[in-house]
């Protein structure tokens, strides 16, 4: 079971579509499913017709997830666009401000980190650093 996290906080998983892995993905798929050494550059000229991207996070250590979100916005991509794996909710923010959509976690992890730890970094907006030295 999973819980999706967005800047709302916990729901459950609406999304009917199956998720394709990068290496098998066809032509006909919509949902694809990137891994940490996955090369989402392989999507160019696809991204258009892709409702929806995960990508995984193995591990907490494993950061390369954010990379290849903010390279799939930075491609084109307008989909959904979910995290999903080992993901704390100290990230959370890091997850929006890279490209993520929502984060996909498990029933134990949501029990571990409740939906309050969550909520708590869901103004990611206000506390972005970067941000404000543009601004």
């Amino acid at each position: 079971m999973t819980v999706i996290v967005t800047d709302k906080g916990f729901a459950p998983d609406d999304f009917t579509g199956s998720f394709v892995p990068l290496a098998e993905v066809s032509a006909a798929d919509t949902a694809v499913e990137i891994a940490p050494g996955d090369d989402p550059r392989e999507l160019v000229g696809r991204l258009g017709e892709i409702a929806a991207i995960r990508v995984l996070f193995p591990a907490f250590s494993d950061g390369r997830g954010f990379t290849h979100a903010r390279d799939l916005r930075s491609l084109g991509f307008t989909g959904r666009l979910r995290a999903a794996g080992h993901v704390i909710a100290d990230q959370y923010a890091m997850a929006r401000r890279s490209g993520f959509d929502e984060v996909e976690i498990s029933d134990d992890l949501a029990q571990r980190q409740p939906e309050d730890q969550w909520r708590a970094r869901a103004d990611w907006q206000a506390h972005n650093y970067q941000a404000r030295l543009r601004g």
